[in-house]
């Protein structure tokens, strides 16, 4: 199961997917770039790691995409 964090500045918004399931999901980046694009949310930047996946959006929209990121991932608040 992951995790969905988040930080917000005052122009952009940092979103991270984690978990150590992220190592042997292979699907897990397809799903968050898709739930994404389907919701018509930017991504300015990308960072990954073993168990992270970051992207960093206009703040405009991080609020849509980390709603977007829950539903995804079937997470909640």
């Amino acid at each position: 199961r992951s995790n969905v964090s988040s930080a917000f500045e005052r122009e952009i918004a940092k979103l991270s997917v984690m978990g150590i399931g992220l190592r042997s999901n292979t699907g897990v980046g397809e799903r968050l770039f898709r739930a994404l694009a389907e919701a018509q949310i930017n991504v300015r930047m990308i960072s990954t790691s073993e168990i992270r996946m970051s992207v960093v959006v206009d703040a405009q929209q991080g609020q849509k995409a980390l709603n977007c990121l829950r539903q995804t991932f079937d997470l909640t608040e």
